[in-house]
């Protein structure tokens, strides 16, 4: 009879919150109680430990147990706490040592004693280092993944029984030579482990070659501007344009993500349960929702635990809405904050989640209902009315479209276009003039801004990174005559930047800023 302590992981958004798991047992009537705001899944925690103790022939306390999840104000949801609960009971009627009050417990019990993998142990894991615990025990299926964080001993049980003899430090058999053996070394080996992902200048991922897209140059180099910067697009234009064609070849255009978006997007696949491989991922991700897609399989949330939203997922990446128009207007209009801020706020009535959603957006639209009209033949061969036009394309609402950096067309190819069209250059070749460019802009705005999308509006117009005003004359009569906000400035003179750079000149001159404000208003004046 006593008490144990140990350690596990509360997530709220992608955020590891520390959590002291306390098991007291004393006399009086057998029962489990769980306290510290559980939601279902935890407070079922008492019935699958018993069992697991029973199967890993760890008899369970036939007295009142009473484990209290601190800090008690902190919402607890899923099965992750199974296994810290199991071993502080131990540690109550000791059964293992006391030291485990220092280690992190993280995976879900099985009835039979199988310790079970769980979504999110990256980010969980992540928590407790930043609360200066080293050494974790988790599922032998999370083992590879928690070893991408570095400064940790990781250990990877396969059951109950296996982590109980891990404490008291008693052998355990390793099928196939890794298992506990593995996770035991895991503390040496988490820098090596960190490092291996895909190397940088890797191949992109087989998704096509920009080759591929024939007779639209507009549309590849709006492509290629948008990857430079990087910066948000619209593409409008006929069904079979090439529009998802471009989209879908953007991120062979862009660089492999550092070490600190690596982890951040590794984490959030974690969290989502989409993790297929337990190492970093490298290479920008492509998310493209489906237009029946609800506002919280976009931009996260549920019930309970808040999960991320494709938004999320794409962090670091591309977000690609096809056939944006058909979304639902809530749906759309629910990305302009992330799109400002690069964060999902989830508000719930026991508290806010914050989920990283730093993406860039690219939506493609036909230009009506029936996806004929064109400005080339003044929509000639559509059969939509005028308004059915209008109120096609109004469901993209203005302040969404007003951060949206690029607008272009993408009218279809005739066979003539076809037959006469040069294959373009291939990915490549385009994406070493995005890694080219993007330098310059590191280098330009140093530790202020990576990019240029990212650098701040007051040092974009300050000295003396500001043009002249000779140059700025059309950004400045466009906010005059009311086509142009204030956001729309900023944004329009970072695209001239980002076109600046793939040109190789120090500033922005005369013909960028009109190429800049050609690409922010041609889809509009279609």
């Amino acid at each position: 009879m006593g008490l144990g302590r140990t350690l596990c992981a509360a997530l709220v958004g992608l955020d590891g919150h520390v959590v002291e798991v306390e098991a007291h047992v004393a006399p009086g009537l057998v029962c489990w109680v769980v306290v510290g705001l559980p939601d279902a899944g935890v407070l079922e925690a008492r019935d699958r430990v018993r069992s697991a103790l029973v199967a890993s022939r760890q008899a369970p306390p036939q007295a009142r147990v009473t484990v209290n999840l601190s800090p008690a104000g902190l919402s607890k949801s899923g099965t992750a706490f199974d296994l810290g609960v199991a071993i502080s009971v131990l540690a109550a009627v000791g059964q293992v040592p006391g030291s485990v009050a220092g280690v992190g417990h993280v995976g879900e019990l099985g009835l039979d004693g199988a310790v079970r993998a769980v979504p999110g142990v990256l980010p969980a894991v992540l928590g407790l280092r930043r609360a200066g615990v080293r050494q974790v025990v988790v599922p032998a299926a999370n083992a590879e993944e928690a070893r991408l964080v570095p400064g940790l001993r990781v250990h990877g049980v396969r059951c109950l029984a296996e982590a109980v003899a891990l404490h008291r430090g008693e052998p355990w058999p390793v099928p196939g030579g890794d298992g506990a053996g593995g996770g035991t070394g895991g503390g040496g080996d988490t820098g090596a482990s960190t490092a291996a992902a895909v190397p940088r200048g890797a191949p992109p991922p087989a998704v096509g070659d920009l080759s591929d897209v024939v007779g639209q140059p507009m549309g590849r180099r709006a492509v290629e501007v948008v990857a430079a910067g990087p910066h948000h697009l619209l593409m409008l234009g006929p069904p079979g344009a090439g529009k998802t064609m471009l989209a879908a070849r953007l991120p062979g255009l862009l660089p492999d993500l550092g070490d600190e978006d690596a982890l951040t997007a590794t984490a959030v696949h974690s969290l989502a349960g989409t993790l297929a491989v337990p190492q970093l991922i490298r290479r920008p991700p492509f998310e493209s929702p489906h237009h029946t897609a609800s506002v919280s399989a976009v931009v996260g949330g549920g019930t309970g635990l808040p999960r991320p939203g494709a938004a999320s997922r794409a962090h670091a990446g591309v977000l690609f809405l096809d056939e944006c128009p058909e979304f639902r207007r809530g749906v759309l209009d629910a990305l302009r904050q992330p799109l400002e801020q690069g964060v999902v706020e989830v508000h719930r009535s026991r508290g806010v989640a914050r989920l990283p959603a730093r993406f860039q957006l690219v939506l493609a639209a036909n230009p009506c209902p029936c996806g004929k009209a064109s400005a080339g033949s003044r929509g000639a061969a559509c059969s939509c009315t005028p308004m059915a036009r209008r109120s096609y394309l109004a469901r993209l609402s203005g302040p969404l479209l007003d951060r949206v950096d690029l607008q272009v067309d993408v009218p279809a190819v005739t066979a003539a276009r076809w037959a006469q069209a040069e294959l373009g250059e291939p990915t490549a070749v385009v994406a070493a003039r995005v890694v080219a460019a993007r330098g310059a802009a590191g280098r330009r705005w140093g530790a202020a801004a990576p990019t240029n999308a990212q650098v701040p509006g007051s040092l974009l117009r300050s000295r003396p990174h500001r043009p002249a005003a000779r140059v700025l004359a059309p950004l400045v009569d466009g906010v005059d005559r009311g086509t142009l906000t204030a956001r729309g400035f900023d944004r329009a003179l970072r695209v001239a930047w980002t076109l600046a750079d793939l040109a190789g000149r120090g500033s922005p001159g005369p013909d960028e800023i009109a190429e800049a404000v050609a690409f922010r208003t041609l889809a509009a004046a279609s």
